[in-house]
């Protein structure tokens, strides 16, 4: 398959993969699907019972196919628009020209739609047909599904899951009305060109699916069904936009990370639907046996989050709105294995208890704690809102995380440190947990290694929750336990002080192959603090001990790493890895480079964007400011960053080998709002960022010489 286009927002072949799991999605927030395929997912509606919970699938009526009688002179293309949305199928004859397109709504999320256009592009005047082939079934493996009475020549089906994920829990209920395709379509003699239009609609309930059809019927009488939904993705692209000056590859890998990632997230004003999450294959995927059957990771928070935020800060609002809604979950899973607080499930699906369909990971892959409040952390650093953890249940997530490891650590007298050990037999606990099963383990990210003592990763993350809490508290105004500061303070975080670098775990052999990003971790995103030689080590001792055919994302954090240290060509080695798992031509990720894995792996998209936007600009997100210390590689000419939000206000940040400029492209709209200022870390000038004049800066403009790396390019983004 050859890409034939030289856009890199457009994706375009002569033939589709024989692999039908490559082929393209088209999502939103709340349903989705890949193109001809026979279902469809929506948001939050699982079925099955704990581990045997997987998104429910339901018919897609969408899963038409155009095809027309054999000619000479015929050609195909299948194309993918990402600045639109929408796949495209076009078939060139001589005569006229037939367009299929495919598209998820983006701003009206209960509809998917498919048009078929046909144009004559001669004099004569003979019928053109086009035929569709639909192989809809009305039938569910995973709903109690019914037929109801046609609604404005609309068909229509219902029905709810058939078994709860957790006893006496939701099921959730599915309501559809679609406008059925015909087996063809007839552009008349006397026509030049005609359209036809074909709607679904899928709602909780019923008088929600009749609102929304209604909807999608009225935009199509008057044109605006398929305008309205490019014009959501051209405001979406116009707030969040990153332009490489580079090769085709890397620009196509962008603007294809972005659209699967941006088609994941409710649109801006979103409010009509509980948010229920991302998981590693997105809604096009997770049917039962398949990309981790629709589930939320720590991909959602570690890996696909941190893009999102620095764009898109409500939608991640909306992630961790998901978090707070399944804390309740997270407290019976604590409470299951007889600690306090909360443990958030490995596998998360509607409820937030734990339904990894393997106990061992359940159990023991307890960092995802620190990773859920990591999400938390960064987004209050970058927007300030203390609504969500005063009013919002912000709070009661924080501080249950650090109860539970409050209550997980024990105390090693010899080495007066807190640990968090893999095997717990024997501890002291209180009565009322005298009968729990103490088998419980430590797996860190690398899961090649399972009960172990001291995970460096699951410490740090566990240091940096607590620290976070505390800080937290004292802004709310809320008493905070000792025993968190005495934790934080004392926890242990492995070093090896011979070596200087960071085991793994206690008795980590150097050598030992590690499955995945494990202890690079602890520069980015943990930012834990260490000496940039200590860096390099942890680099230089991991990157050839790790699997080489682990998961996508694993190289992005080697590229990340490298970067910090100014080293181009190492990172750049590290992010041409990524590559070998982006599959042509529509640009779908998978898991591992062998094609084996999840399929429109998200998380492997989130990671090598963090490259970008965490590596050659080098953004920090903290606790006082916006770091910003760029590196420009060799093959990029300029590397241009619209619609980065910090404090309410949105920046624009242009790179090239010569200067970097910072523009203000719109002020937060909060009258108390601080104003922004840049603080070079070379020399301390203070350079304006408001929407006004300043020193250097026009306009909210601020242009300075780029040294390659060097201090002098290295800033700060403050709120004065």
């Amino acid at each position: 398959i050859v890409d034939l286009g030289e856009d890199p927002a457009v994706f375009t072949a002569g033939a589709l993969p024989s692999d039908p799991r490559l082929l393209a999605t088209v999502t939103n927030a709340y349903l989705g699907t890949r193109v001809y395929r026979d279902i469809i997912h929506v948001n939050g509606v699982y079925n099955g019972a704990v581990g045997d919970t997987h998104r429910a699938d339901i018919p897609s009526p969408v899963n038409v196919r155009m095809s027309v009688a054999a000619e000479e002179h015929l050609s195909e293309t299948f194309s993918l628009d990402t600045k639109t949305g929408t796949y495209i199928h076009t078939i060139q004859c001589p005569s006229y020209t037939a367009t299929h397109r495919i598209y998820a709504h983006h701003s009206l999320v209960h509809l998917l739609a498919f048009s078929i256009t046909i144009q004559r592009s001669t004099l004569e005047g003979q019928p053109i047909t086009v035929n569709l082939q639909s192989q809809f079934t009305p039938k569910s493996p995973d709903l109690d599904l019914h037929r109801g009475p046609d609604f404005q020549d609309a068909h229509y089906l219902y029905g709810k899951t058939l078994v709860p994920e957790v006893e006496s829990g939701p099921q959730p209920a599915v309501h559809m009305l679609w406008t059925p395709a015909p087996q063809s379509v007839t552009l008349p003699g006397e026509e030049e060109e005609k359209s036809w239009e074909f709607l679904t609609a899928i709602a909780e309930n019923e008088e929600s699916v009749k609102r929304a059809f209604n909807e999608g019927i009225s935009l199509i009488g008057s044109g605006s069904l398929y305008p309205s939904h490019t014009q959501a993705w051209a405001t979406l692209w116009e707030g969040c936009h990153v332009e490489a000056d580079g090769p085709l590859p890397l620009r196509q890998a962008i603007y294809g990370c972005l659209y699967y990632l941006l088609s994941a997230i409710p649109p801006p004003g979103s409010s009509d639907f509980p948010f229920s999450g991302i998981s590693p294959g997105g809604l096009s995927n997770g049917t039962c046996g398949e990309d981790y059957w629709g589930h939320v990771f720590w991909d959602q928070d570690t890996w696909i989050y941190p893009g999102i935020l620095l764009f898109y800060p409500e939608a991640a609002r909306a992630v961790l709105k998901y978090r707070i809604r399944t804390l309740g979950g997270a407290l019976h899973n604590a409470q299951e294995q007889g600690y306090k607080g909360a443990k958030f499930p490995w596998e998360s699906a509607a409820t937030g208890q734990e339904v990894c369909p393997e106990k061992i990971y359940g159990d023991e892959e307890i960092h995802i704690n620190g990773d859920v409040i990591l999400a938390f952390e960064q987004y209050y650093y970058i927007t300030e809102d203390l609504k969500l953890f005063e009013q919002e249940g912000g709070w009661d997530v924080v501080q249950a995380v650090a109860q539970y490891w409050c209550s997980r650590v024990v105390w090693n007298s010899e080495e007066q440190k807190y640990n968090i050990n893999g095997m717990l037999q024997g501890r002291n606990l209180s009565h009322a947990f005298h009968n729990v099963c103490l088998l419980l383990g430590v797996l860190p990210p690398d899961e090649y290694h399972c009960a172990v003592d001291n995970s460096v990763c699951t410490n740090a993350v566990a240091q940096k929750s607590l620290n976070f809490a505390i800080d937290l508290g004292s802004q709310l105004h809320i008493p905070i336990p000792e025993e968190w500061k005495e934790v934080a303070m004392k926890m242990k975080v492995p070093f090896d002080q011979s070596r200087n670098y960071h085991p793994e775990y206690d008795g980590y052999c150097p050598g030992e192959q590690v499955k995945q990003a494990d202890v690079v971790l602890l520069g980015f995103p943990f930012m834990f603090p260490m000496d940039p030689e200590v860096r390099r080590n942890d680099l230089e001792l991991y990157e050839p001990v790790t699997d080489p055919q682990g998961p996508a994302m694993t190289w992005s954090m080697f590229a990340i790493g490298w970067l910090e240290l100014k080293e181009t060509e190492k990172a750049q080695q590290q992010l041409n890895k990524c590559f070998s798992n982006i599959t042509e031509p529509f640009k779908i990720w998978v898991e591992n480079s062998d094609g084996s894995g999840a399929v429109n792996f998200l998380t492997g998209m989130g990671g090598f964007l963090q490259a970008i936007l965490f590596g050659y600009t080098g953004f920090r997100i903290t606790k006082k400011c916006l770091n910003f210390d760029p590196v420009c590689p060799d093959d990029i000419k300029m590397l241009k960053i619209t619609g980065v939000c910090y404090l309410g206000s949105k920046l624009e940040f242009t790179l090239t080998k010569e200067k970097v400029t910072i523009k203000v492209t719109k002020s937060s709209s909060d009258p108390e709002s601080a104003s922004l200022e840049a603080v070079l870390a070379g020399t301390g000038e203070h350079l304006p960022l408001n929407e006004g004049t300043g020193l250097r800066s026009v306009a909210g403009i601020a242009t300075f010489p780029f040294c390659g790396g060097v201090p002098s390019s290295k800033l700060c983004i403050f709120s004065i």
